[in-house]
Formats: C-alpha cells, sequence, structure tokens
C-alpha cells in the first residue's frame, strides 16, 4: 500500500470495463463491475471504512457494546469478583482452570437454552427474558474469561 490513507484515495471502489478488467490496473477482475480495494488488502482505517459502509450496524454493534458494559459494571457491583475467581485470588494455574471452568459453565448452560428454543422453534417461557438476553450474556462471559486468561480479573 502507499503512504496515502483510503481517505486520501478519491476512490476505493474502482470501476471495472465491460470486459472485467480493472481501469486503473488493467487487471482482469474475474467480471466483478466494482473491486473494493479494502477487500483486496488496499486499505487504511478499517474501522472508519465500516462505520462508513455500514453506518447502522456498526453503531448498533458500539451501542450494544455500551449496554453489554453497563451490565458488567452493575451486575459486579452486586456480585463481586469472587463470583468469578470462585473465592481465589486466581494466582495459580489451578485456580485459573477453575474460574475459566465456571465460565465454560455459565456459557454452555446459554448455549443450550439458545439451542433448546432455535432448535424446537420456541418461545421463551422465562417472562423478560428474552433470546436476545443469552446472546449478549455469553458474549460478556467469553469478555469475562479473557480478563481472566490476561491476568486482568478482579484488579
Amino acid at each position: 500500500m502507499s503512504g496515502e490513507s483510503w481517505k486520501e484515495k478519491s476512490n476505493p471502489l474502482r470501476t471495472v470495463d465491460d470486459a472485467g478488467v480493472d481501469v486503473d490496473t488493467g487487471k482482469y477482475t474475474g467480471g466483478k463491475k466494482e473491486i473494493n480495494t479494502y477487500l483486496t488488502g488496499d486499505h487504511g482505517d478499517i474501522v472508519t471504512l465500516m462505520e462508513q459502509e455500514w453506518p447502522e450496524m456498526t453503531t448498533e454493534f458500539k451501542k450494544l457494546q455500551r449496554e453489554q458494559y453497563e451490565l458488567f459494571c452493575h451486575k459486579q457491583h452486586d456480585y463481586g469478583p469472587g463470583n468469578i475467581s470462585v473465592g481465589t485470588q486466581l494466582k495459580t494455574p489451578e485456580e485459573i482452570k477453575m474460574s475459566l471452568t465456571g465460565l465454560w459453565f455459565r456459557m454452555n448452560d446459554k448455549l443450550q437454552r439458545v439451542k433448546t428454543l432455535l432448535m424446537n422453534d420456541r418461545e421463551s417461557a422465562v417472562k423478560d427474558e428474552p433470546l436476545e438476553d443469552a446472546y449478549l450474556d455469553v458474549s460478556n462471559y467469553g469478555i469475562m474469561a479473557t480478563l481472566v486468561g490476561r491476568g486482568k480479573w478482579g484488579k
């Protein structure tokens, strides 16, 4: 990639002629009418690109992350870090493994619920706990497991 960023380029989507040849490079494109240079390795700030190409999706993603973070903070305020560290200091490999195993069980419970509801075309019987909540819980448990693995849990 040259020193210029994608923002500095006049058109990240290259035009292709009727024969399927990229008018900028002269290369055959397999018949595609446009080549997105970001998908071919000639890209700059991928976050900005994604936010421009899919603004609703990326905005909602960030909103969900914030909601999950706030839920995490509220729950950890109530539980404290001991629920995930299983009352240990997470200093030995055994303590870390026990914590990660506990998180695996929590994730598995949520995933089994998702599987049961989806595969059997069932609606949630638990009031005020839609299927979406299980997806979000699994995501948060994954982040918590990463924090444990990185030695940052409870610090």
